[in-house]
């Protein structure tokens, strides 16, 4: 009886903790300490690449945090999108503005509003908490679909899915938008250092067709991914966003004339004359949530980045 136990634990729980390797746990004490331990803080890379918004972090990327999310992303440990997401949903209410309200279930029967399942909590006093009136529309930023298929699963998805359960139990007025799209192919990342990786993905994002709408109809934009190092992603997502909500190339032309390699070659010339007293101009390194013309508030939230990152709270 005991060995008939033992093997349908093993059927039901993860043989080993994501971070740590100790047995019969998702994640140990330890390293939920590690992953959702320290109040989430803005990080910023330096270089940090043209157009980058605020960037929220749960944790510095390493250990056990590093052992985490290579475990989820390419090791397929799906049971490790929960404490993922947690620690998602702490950058993101960092990031957005999002108060840490009671579970809407728990307050007084007169106190509540209707509760949308999908969008989350719609009574009137969460109304224009964020920068508008609309929802926080939580972006993940895309994989390749080769990356999607080699792995089985979308990991920036499928982490922003369960950061958005979170925040909902909370009240919250979230939900998960996954409108980007790669418009053409991209070189892997890895050995890239941060001027590659920015032409590499130079004008390769896009928003689907009606994404636009949505998008133009939040409260706050969100821009989500597991990992932050040089920034790229990010910056290159929250171009595609601000694309879409304003109708006109973030670098200047419309959006519609947009390529990728006219793209490439503007940012070349952008980082080329770019100064530190520019970038220090801008509206991520003043502490401010960059604002589109539009009027979607864009800001971003990861569960990691590089230890560098953090650095910038020292000022």
């Amino acid at each position: 009886m005991r060995a008939w136990w033992q093997d349908l634990t093993d059927l039901v729980l993860p043989a080993e903790c994501g971070g740590c390797g100790r047995p019969r746990t998702v994640l140990c004490p330890e390293c939920r300490a590690a992953l959702s331990g320290d109040a989430p803080r803005r990080v910023r890379p330096d270089p940090a690449p043209p157009g980058l918004p605020v960037v929220h972090a749960a944790a510095p990327y390493g250990d056990e945090v590093r052992a985490a999310l290579l475990a989820h992303k390419e090791r397929g440990a799906l049971t490790l999108a929960t404490p993922l997401g947690t620690a998602l949903a702490g950058a993101v209410r960092a990031a957005s503005g999002l108060p840490l309200l009671p579970d809407p279930h728990e307050l007084p029967a007169a106190s509540q509003g209707p509760l949308d399942e999908r969008n989350g909590w719609l009574g009137s006093g969460w109304q224009g908490f964020a920068g508008g009136p609309g929802p926080v529309l939580l972006v993940p930023v895309p994989s390749s679909r080769r990356a999607v298929r080699a792995r089985g699963h979308d990991p920036a998805r499928r982490i922003a899915l369960a950061a958005a359960g979170e925040l909902r139990r909370g009240g919250a007025p979230v939900r998960v938008l996954a409108v980007l799209r790669q418009r053409r192919a991209v070189a892997d990342q890895s050995g890239l250092n941060s001027r590659q990786r920015l032409h590499n993905l130079a004008g390769a994002l896009e928003v689907a067709t009606g994404g636009d709408r949505l998008l133009a109809g939040a409260g706050r934009v969100v821009l989500v991914d597991d990992l932050m190092t040089t920034g790229a992603s990010l910056a290159e997502a929250a171009r595609a966003v601000r694309v879409a909500v304003a109708g006109a190339d973030a670098y200047g032309g419309d959006a519609g004339e947009a390529t990728g390699e006219r793209m490439r070659r503007r940012v070349g010339k952008r980082m080329t004359e770019a100064t530190r007293e520019a970038e220090d101009r801008a509206p991520a390194a003043r502490g401010m949530t960059d604002t589109s013309r539009g009027g979607a508030m864009i800001c971003a939230a990861v569960v990691a980045a590089s230890p560098d990152g953090f650095e910038i709270n020292r000022n």
